[in-house]
């Protein structure tokens, strides 16, 4: 797999208009994430686009419900024949186990993805908003060994614990971490970032870059150099 293989870029815009306009714009990326703010817009009709241009697809919905609910949405978003499907893995075992069986007899099953912690909050959310006593590192972990234990594929992690994640939870684990900027990027509302060649020589499978690249004034520049970056 190329680097440019490895570099997720999200359709954070709210109008089909908008995401088609960015398509066009960088029809060199192969991997695109739509997320709830275009999904809850468009529907499929967004995922129908990207197939058509044949490109890759991580429908980044961070399912969180009752266990029946979970099933019945990992079933139903299985028929959209994404690559990559996200739900917290909060939700609770029962929940990771539903998700799991819902997609086994699938045509094309997404590789589920559990959200072990947004990557917006930090140690001290965890501890003070939260109420959770681990440390950050240990309940990331914690989170993705409940997903793994379950059946799931793989889990979102923050670049700074991708390493102990690949550690322990092993090579086959897919491991996708947003909060990436490159050297010369702003981190804006992300807590936990790294760069992308930090990230990959960490253990990450697949990297998540957003704005740094789309709300650049050249965003085919910024692809560009992004890649080249993580190549040198």
């Amino acid at each position: 797999m190329s680097v440019a293989d490895q570099i997720i870029v999200p359709l954070d815009v709210p109008t089909e208009e908008a995401a088609i306009a960015l398509l066009d714009r960088l029809p060199q990326v192969s991997f695109w994430k739509v997320g709830l703010e275009l999904f809850v817009a468009t529907g499929p009709t967004i995922l129908k686009h990207l197939k058509e241009r044949k490109k890759k697809i991580f429908l980044d919905l961070k399912f969180h419900d009752i266990p029946n609910t979970v099933m019945g949405a990992c079933r139903s978003a299985s028929r959209y024949e994404v690559d990559l499907l996200t739900l917290h893995a909060t939700a609770g075992k029962n929940a990771l186990k539903a998700a799991r069986e819902a997609i086994a007899h699938s045509a094309s099953p997404p590789q589920l993805l559990a959200i072990t912690l947004l990557t917006s909050l930090n140690a001290r959310d965890l501890a003070f908003d939260l109420k959770i006593p681990l440390e950050l590192p240990e309940y990331a972990l914690q989170m993705a060994l409940l997903a793994k234990d379950c059946g799931i594929n793989g889990a979102v992690c923050s670049p700074q614990e991708v390493a102990q994640l690949r550690a322990v939870c092993g090579k086959d684990f897919v491991l996708v971490c947003p909060g990436v900027r490159p050297s010369w990027g702003q981190t804006g509302d992300q807590q936990r970032v790294m760069t992308p060649k930090q990230a990959l020589d960490a253990g990450a499978n697949y990297l998540v870059i957003g704005r740094p690249i789309t709300m650049s004034d050249d965003p085919v520049m910024a692809w560009n150099r992004i890649v080249d970056e993580v190549s040198s």
